[in-house]
Parts: structure tokens; C-alpha cells; sequence
């Protein structure tokens, strides 16, 4: 496995929060509220288990070529959906930062946002990878016709 978070563990947990903003709230809405929670996490938790993360935002593409649920054009939820993922040394260091006094009123914000609710779920690192650089890729097409059979 190559890690794409710089020091995360092969035995570290990924953390995937799903959030879809109710109406009346914008992007710019949880953008603010998820960059304060963001950096406490980062301010309080940093020697505490966490390792990195990142927040995405469905930009409402779907691609025709790698879903096989029929041939939408585009995602109807759109700039209204986004994935809180995070990186961490163990699961119980995850749940203890979200014990701590100063986390959870940030976390109640955010949930105000929340059509959906909220539901965390702990993943197990199975692969992550970077793309070669343009060499390797030649290098490894170049193996691919020699020794593939």
C-alpha cells in the first residue's frame, strides 16, 4: 500500500461522514462550519490519533462510463452533498475526539445543516495509491507487453 496521507498506518482507521445540507443552508454555510470543526480536530487532536483528511463536494457529474445504474447527466445532489473523510491512528482515538468539550459544539453546527442526519462509518485501509510519474507509466506499459500473458 502507498499512502497518500503522509505517516497514516497500514492499521489506521478512514472515517466517512456523508452530509447533505437541508434547504436554506449553502455551500458557503458548510464550508465555514466544517473549516472550524476541521481545524479544532487539526488544533486539539494532531498528537492525539489524527492524521490528515478531506472534505469533497458532489460537483453533480456522474460518469456514464463507470456507473452501471443507467445514464443520468447529472447528480441531483449537487453542490448539496459532500463526504467529511478522516484519517486516523485508531478508532478509539477517533471516538475520544469526539468526546472532548471542544468538538462537539462545533459538531452541533454542523449537524444543524444536516438533511440526512449524520452517521459516521469506520473504514479499514485496503489500498491507496498515487498515479506513476510519466516514466514509471511507460516502464510499467513497457513490462505489461513483455511479461503479461
Amino acid at each position: 500500500m502507498s499512502n497518500l496521507i503522509s505517516n497514516f498506518s497500514p492499521d489506521g482507521v478512514v472515517t466517512v461522514n456523508r452530509v447533505i445540507l437541508k434547504a436554506g443552508y449553502t455551500v458557503d454555510d458548510l464550508q465555514e462550519r466544517v473549516a472550524l470543526l476541521c481545524e479544532n480536530v487539526k488544533t486539539y487532536h494532531s498528537d492525539t490519533g489524527f492524521v490528515g483528511g478531506f472534505v469533497a463536494l458532489n460537483s453533480g457529474q456522474i460518469s456514464n462510463e463507470g456507473s452501471t445504474v443507467g445514464q443520468a447527466v447529472e447528480s441531483p445532489l449537487r453542490e448539496r452533498e459532500a463526504l467529511i473523510v478522516t484519517f486516523w491512528n485508531s478508532f478509539e482515538e477517533h471516538e475520544r475526539s469526539h468526546r472532548s468539550e471542544t468538538f462537539q459544539p462545533l459538531f452541533r453546527e454542523v449537524l444543524e445543516l444536516c438533511e440526512n442526519g449524520n452517521e459516521e462509518i469506520a473504514y479499514q485501509m485496503l489500498w491507496s495509491g498515487a498515479a506513476y510519474s510519466p516514466e514509471e507509466a511507460q516502464a510499467a506499459r513497457d513490462a505489461k507487453a513483455r511479461f503479461a500473458a
